[in-house]
């Protein structure tokens, strides 16, 4: 491209709302980092409630709060045919993209995953057995599989190793397909003092704390409870206890998952005392400003936003290998990441090691000395992907 054009990209996702989870809200974080760098960045989505010219919404004539794959890759279609980009950028599996990026990791992936969350033989066998019953997942496995079976088909931009170890496991697709680009958010979120102090005292307070008691809190977020492996923090709580510490393990559990199931664990394991369920939050910054260690024992993460977001604050984490976010830190100095969710005496153990706190401060220093925020800030995603947008146009000016 020649200095004085932008490169224009179509971003495409299926529903434009931030409220509906983290992968729509790093979409639109890129777009603005892209932006930023002085690309020309369109959101292309089925559905969605916005004035911005820059997000335009295909679908919206259409009834109910989704629309089907095949009816939006029509809808865009005829957008496209009507409108040039240079860049095609799509989370969602269409074929004539120049680049896919599946922000849920591979459909297969994801599969087996939430399958095997459930810790139960028959249940698990039945959940993978079943899975594709659903008419949408099914539609959207095959344009998947498909995309990497053409042979010319879109590069697969992966958020993580993890990730692209899916695509070249379940799809055999070429190494040279694959291009691995880490995912980031924004590491500059200001902290509302006020808020955050409020939100501890009340945390304290349920407890039955004081300051002088020198809790260690250990902070879980996210929205399926069951995925991300809240019954085996639980149940390592109740494991970690009894270890000689100087400082005592405390549970915050944010999100918006019903919490009952998790209540009567926490009650039969007997560390209802050292857990507090304090519902969704809306600014983690604030939740993460005061507490000591971000955990999330996940059986499936193509890579968390939330571990990232916890580097950035420079607190220590613990994770599993089912989490793509361990790209970004190193074991040992910067947090613990454990084999499987199932290893609940693994995750005690982890839990009892940041229970010391010079062992959080190390940890701490290391996140700031490695320059981890750094790492994962997403204008350092933008300017990779700019630099691979280069690459793709270049390459098409040479066929």
């Amino acid at each position: 491209m020649t200095e004085n054009k932008k490169i224009k990209v179509a971003l495409i996702l299926e529903r434009a709302n931030v409220a509906l989870g983290g992968a729509e809200r790093s979409i639109f974080e890129l777009r603005m980092a892209l932006s930023a760098l002085g690309l020309d960045v369109i959101i292309l989505a089925a559905k969605g409630n916005t004035d911005s010219k820059k997000i335009q919404i295909l679908c919206q004539s259409k009834t109910g709060k989704r629309v089907g794959f095949l009816a939006f890759k029509r809808a865009l279609k005829k957008h496209l045919a009507q409108n040039s980009y240079d860049i095609i950028h799509s989370v969602l599996p269409f074929n004539f993209a120049d680049v896919y990026q599946p922000r849920g990791g591979s459909f297969v992936e994801a599969v087996i995953q939430n399958a095997e969350s459930y810790q139960n033989r028959l249940l698990t066998s039945y959940k993978k057995t079943t899975a594709f019953a659903n008419y949408r997942r099914t539609i959207l496995l095959r344009a998947e599989r498909k995309l990497c079976r053409k042979s010319k088909g879109p590069l697969v931009l992966a958020l993580s190793r993890y990730v692209a170890e899916q695509f070249r496991k379940h799809y055999n697709l070429a190494p040279e397909r694959i291009v691995i680009i880490p995912n980031g958010v924004k590491t500059n979120k200001p902290v509302d003092s006020e808020q955050a102090d409020k939100l501890r005292a009340q945390i304290l307070a349920q407890l039955h704390l004081k300051e002088a008691d020198n809790p260690v809190f250990f902070l879980f977020v996210a929205n399926n409870f069951r995925l991300k492996g809240l019954s085996s923090l639980i149940k390592a709580m109740h494991l970690a206890l009894p270890e000689k510490t100087d400082r005592k393990p405390y549970l915050v559990v944010a999100g918006s998952a019903p919490t009952h199931k998790y209540r009567s664990l926490a009650k039969k394991c007997r560390v209802q005392n050292k857990i507090i369920f304090i519902g969704p939050v809306r600014k983690i910054q604030n939740a993460l400003a005061i507490t000591d260690v971000a955990v999330l024992p996940t059986f499936y993460d193509p890579s968390s936003r939330f571990i990232l977001e916890a580097l950035a604050a420079q607190k220590p984490v613990i994770t599993t290998t089912f989490n793509g976010a361990t790209d970004m830190f190193v074991e040992n100095r910067h947090g613990k990441v454990i084999d499987t969710p199932e290893n609940i005496t693994a995750l005690a153990q982890a839990i009892s090691y940041f229970t010391d706190t010079e062992n959080i401060q190390k940890a701490s220093r290391a996140i700031v000395e490695d320059n981890i925020k750094g790492k994962i800030s997403i204008s350092n995603v933008a300017k990779s992907l700019e630099s691979l947008y280069e690459q793709i146009l270049e390459k098409r000016r040479f066929l």
